[in-house]
């Protein structure tokens, strides 16, 4: 018996090998764009940079490598235009870094630069982890894996905390058979599915160690920093104006006091914290107003957080009398 074929029905079906390069002469395609300026006019890819760089704060290394990866992608577009490409080069990439350091919100913009530029065909995100691939007995895991595989065709299929795939440790796990699924899927049908491996960079690094053909399939690694203290502080702000709220007098300072104690402590997960704590404060200011019940409250009662409402948190529980 072969190899089993883990192709996906109602696929984009991958080119024969004889198909991939041509020993032909290059044909050029009439009428296609022939310079950076008309692959990004057509495309709009630049508009969804801007968004990138005015929506996520910090992130400098990061926003260069996908901006190199788009310039990669314009010129090979302006190479097949040209008939000097015939193969899809490949895209997979892997997003390392901790918590709430923007690395699903980048998938997102990085699936929509792949359908603007014609590299997927829907541009849409599925995000998953192991509890949807793996199945817990014999025989689930495959139709499993493969539903997930086909829902993301033609877009680009984010799997979060990737290395929990593999668990060496337990001789009946199923994750094995899903990696095994996944290579050949991102193998042979590069031309419609874009996978991003994401995890942290320790655990990721020893998952491509014991999965060295998964390794091989990786083209981009992308590494997220975490956010400083200042860039936390950004981040509040602008989740704060998005939701009508903004911090009275001398609450900025005593929030600042709090990201500096909270991101020394376990389980801080930078812009995901940030917003845990916003909501807590919020909660915080409803039940002070709530008790000033024949009061009748302003639109600044009403949308100010005062620094009452951010020093009830345990972070400053070891301050109070």
């Amino acid at each position: 018996m072969g190899a089993p074929d883990y192709s996906i029905p109602g696929s984009v079906a991958p080119r024969p090998a004889s198909e991939a390069v041509s020993d032909a002469a290059p044909q050029s395609v009439a009428g296609a764009a022939r310079t950076v300026a008309a692959v990004l006019a057509e495309s709009q890819v630049e508009a969804v940079l801007d968004e990138l760089e005015r929506d996520l704060v910090g992130l400098a290394p990061v926003k260069q490598r996908i901006r190199d990866i788009a310039a990669l992608l314009v010129i090979d577009k302006l190479r097949m235009n040209l008939g000097l490409q015939a193969e899809t080069p490949s895209l997979h990439m892997s997003f390392t870094g901790n918590p709430g350091t923007g690395k699903t919100t980048v998938a997102l913009r990085m699936a929509e630069i792949l359908h603007r530029l014609g590299y997927v065909r829907k541009g849409h995100l599925v995000a998953v982890t192991r509890d949807d691939l793996v199945g817990q007995y014999i025989g689930h895991t495959a139709p499993k894996t493969r539903e997930v595989l086909k829902k993301a065709m033609g877009g680009v299929l984010f799997i979060d905390e990737a290395y929990y795939l593999y668990r060496p440790e337990n001789e009946r796990d199923y994750g094995q058979e899903a990696i095994e699924i996944l290579l050949q899927v991102m193998e042979n049908q590069r031309d419609d599915l874009v996978v991003i491996l994401a995890g942290y960079k320790d655990r990721m690094d020893t998952f491509f160690k014991s999965n060295p053909g998964m390794s091989s399939r990786i083209a981009h690694h992308l590494d997220f920093p975490n956010y400083s203290v200042d860039e936390l502080q950004q981040i509040a702000q602008r989740m704060l104006a998005q939701r009508h709220y903004h911090f009275g007098a001398g609450a900025d300072a005593v929030f600042r006091d709090y990201l500096e104690r909270r991101i020394r402590q376990p389980h801080f997960a930078n812009a995901r914290s940030v917003r845990n704590a916003l909501d807590r404060a919020r909660l915080r200011q409803a039940s002070r107003l709530f008790a000033e019940r024949e009061r009748e409250l302003s639109q600044d009662d009403l949308t100010t957080l005062l620094p009452a409402d951010l020093l009830g948190s345990r972070v400053f529980a070891d301050t109070q009398p």
